[in-house]
């Protein structure tokens, strides 16, 4: 890999951080040769501190070190993404992220019905939505609307129209989000068993 430091009078190049898993940004830090050279050899993602004039290993003080898992330069080599295991908040103020946000796995549309889905069970003796009148009937009937659907799912895996395929599974997997949630739980909580089988 080859990264020019010699774009920047000081010689530093930024160095974006990313969760390796959830991929949320965490900080900008800035490095130089020898901050890259000591990320690579310890594992623990070091700066240059400008404020400080000196290397700096995020985590000295804190212990909230981010382990290194890659690194890839840009297109021009004068850029890093470093994609890391955070141990702990990444910012000093002791949030996730240097921008107050949460370090949450997301996954992007599916979140977001989540996220309605969970709005529409809070109300549901008010919401007069499809999902809230499931919620309000109770953890049977959405159990027998997700077998329902993944009957229709197998009737049209071995049929040859695509269109009538995608339907039914979309229509599965909304009613296992809603059944997921009924039970006190959210696809993040399924993707951990998945994970925890890889091992």
């Amino acid at each position: 890999m080859k990264i020019d430091y010699t774009k920047n009078p000081d010689a530093l190049i930024p160095a974006i951080i990313q969760d390796a898993k959830t991929k949320t940004v965490l900080m900008l830090g800035y490095m130089n040769e020898e901050a890259y050279t000591k990320t690579l050899e310890t594992k623990k993602v070091t700066f240059f501190s400008r404020s400080k004039n000196r290397l700096w290993t995020k985590g000295e003080e804190s212990g909230n070190f981010l382990n290194l898992v890659d690194i890839k330069v840009d297109c021009d080599n004068d850029t890093l993404l470093v994609k890391v295991n955070p141990n702990g908040p990444t910012c000093h103020k002791g949030s996730d992220n240097c921008w107050q946000e949460s370090n949450n796995q997301e996954y992007g549309f599916i979140s977001k019905l989540e996220k309605t889905i969970q709005e529409r069970k809070e109300n549901a003796t008010s919401d007069k939505s499809y999902v809230a009148s499931l919620f309000e009937k109770g953890i049977n009937k959405i159990a027998q609307k997700v077998g329902e659907e993944a009957i229709e799912v197998v009737i049209e895996a071995k049929d040859n129209n695509d269109n009538l395929f995608l339907d039914e599974s979309a229509d599965l997997l909304f009613h296992y989000l809603i059944l997921l949630q009924a039970k006190g739980f959210t696809m993040q909580d399924v993707v951990s068993v998945l994970e925890n089988r890889e091992k």
